[in-house]
Order: C-alpha cells, then sequence, then structure tokens
C-alpha cells in the first residue's frame, strides 16, 4: 500500500503546517489539549479545499493529513518521550533498591 496513492502531493506541504500550528496550540494555555485535534482538524479540511483548487477531495485530503500529522505527533510521543520517562523510572527504582 502506497501513500502517494491516498494524498495528494500538494496536501503534504500541510503535515509540518499542521504540526507546527498544533505545537503553537499547545503552548496556548486557554485552549485545552482535547480541542487541539478539532481545531487541526478544521484547519486541514480548509487546507486541503484550497490546495486542491476548491474540490470536495480537498475536504478528505485535509482530514488525511490531520490523521497523518496527529499520529506522527503520538508515536513520537508514544516511542521517544515515554521511553524517556520509562528511563528514568527504571533509574529510579535501581537507585532505591540499592540504598535499601
Amino acid at each position: 500500500m502506497d501513500i502517494e496513492s491516498f494524498i495528494i502531493k500538494d496536501a503534504y506541504i500541510l503535515i509540518p503546517v499542521l504540526y507546527v500550528i498544533g505545537v503553537l496550540l499547545k503552548k496556548t494555555p486557554r485552549i485545552p489539549d482535547w480541542l487541539i485535534p478539532w481545531i487541526l482538524l478544521g484547519v486541514g479540511m480548509a487546507g486541503g479545499f484550497f490546495l486542491s483548487g476548491m474540490q470536495a477531495e480537498g475536504i478528505l485530503q485535509g482530514v488525511l493529513v490531520t490523521g497523518a500529522t496527529v499520529m506522527t505527533n503520538q508515536l513520537y510521543k508514544q516511542t521517544v518521550c515515554k521511553s524517556a520517562v520509562d528511563r528514568t523510572k527504571t533509574l529510579g527504582e535501581k537507585g532505591k533498591a540499592k540504598k535499601s
């Protein structure tokens, strides 16, 4: 299965754009975390609509690139960041075992 068969090449630019918008929204204290994917979905759908030449297919492209953006972010957080937390916990438990 080839990702290029689903997402048009013009829509690829939306993935880093949505990621940066998501990072900025995350740093905004008044916006709750649960709302960020919904905002990204709206921006992605609008961006896809305009990049596709204002065709209905662009809305689907926006949904796909938003999904790719959110999934990539979650994979990073769950793999890299979670691994760092797990290593810290493991080192902390070993330190406690030595003191006892």
